[in-house]
């Protein structure tokens, strides 16, 4: 049976949670969990959350894994808000080490800060395969965006993370560290290569022209509509990006995202007054 597969729009920053039911044991996996977060107050919330939690009781669904296509620094996870609410598994793929190794410098997190994963329960790799209930999954790595990023393939539905958007929008920038134009294309060609009828299961959608978000392309229309697939070859590819790239700003989240989601979604420990801080690192100067 196919999974059974419910999204969820985190309007704020354009995400798409997932929840992935097995209809046989009704057990479940979330994917991408956004939480909700007010850079302007600094106030967390868990609005998304929460209706997510919600659906999980409504139908009796246990959570066995909540899973992360990469760490994401447009939306903060409420992966760990969920573990605590609902159970289940946290893991992302195995280059969340990399990504933590970039950015435990760049935020200066000292010693105290692990950089081998272990904040995650698990770390997948390429070609791993796990069980949600009676599904299977498989673990494809899809780097290029970044280098953790991979896609999870739940029978006829391939969760895939920032890899691809919806056709008129495009593919992911591959701007950030350790991010590849050329390993963006080889990911891009592995997941058009699978069956035509597959499932594309966006992580964001960024409607132009006032559309309705879209959650699910089929692939064969991500084969021939998508506007930075079609015609397109690997060194045309990687040269367009390389130009759109040096043309978009940072994400407006990009530094409370990346604190919390590089620690599995919990917040910065407190310091000695009691209170969490997220940090802003300054360029330029006087």
């Amino acid at each position: 049976m196919p999974p059974l597969l419910t999204p969820f729009f985190h309007a704020p920053t354009f995400t798409w949670t997932w929840v992935v039911e097995d209809p046989a044991t009704h057990a479940a996996a979330i994917v991408d969990p956004a939480l909700d977060y007010d850079p302007k107050s600094g106030q967390v919330g868990t609005l998304l959350a929460d209706a997510v939690i919600a659906h999980v009781h409504a139908r009796g669904l246990a959570v066995q894994w909540i899973l992360e296509t990469h760490a994401h620094a447009d939306h903060l996870t409420a992966a760990q808000y969920l573990k605590q609410q609902l159970g289940g598994t946290v893991a992302i793929g195995a280059g969340i080490v990399a990504v933590q190794r970039h950015f435990a410098g760049v935020f200066n997190l000292g010693g105290d800060f692990a950089t081998d994963g272990s904040q995650f329960d698990h770390r997948f790799v390429d070609g791993e395969r796990f069980r949600i209930g009676a599904l299977d999954v498989e673990v494809l790595a899809t780097p290029g965006h970044t280098p953790d990023s991979l896609s999870y393939r739940v029978g006829d539905a391939l969760f895939i993370g920032d890899t691809l958007f919806a056709p008129d929008v495009g593919s992911a920038r591959c701007d950030f560290p350790g991010g590849d134009a050329a390993a963006l294309w080889a990911s891009i060609q592995r997941i058009l290569a699978l069956p035509g009828d597959t499932r594309i299961c966006l992580a964001h959608d960024y409607p132009p022209g006032g559309r309705e978000p879209r959650a699910i392309v089929p692939l064969q229309e991500m084969r021939t509509r998508n506007l930075h697939v079609v015609g397109q070859d690997g060194d045309g590819y990687v040269a367009m990006r390389t130009a759109r790239d040096a043309t978009l700003a940072a994400p407006h989240l990009l530094w409370p995202s990346l604190q919390v989601n590089i620690r599995a979604g919990h917040l910065p420990p407190p310091e000695a007054n009691g209170r969490a801080y997220l940090k802003v690192p300054l360029a330029g100067g006087w």
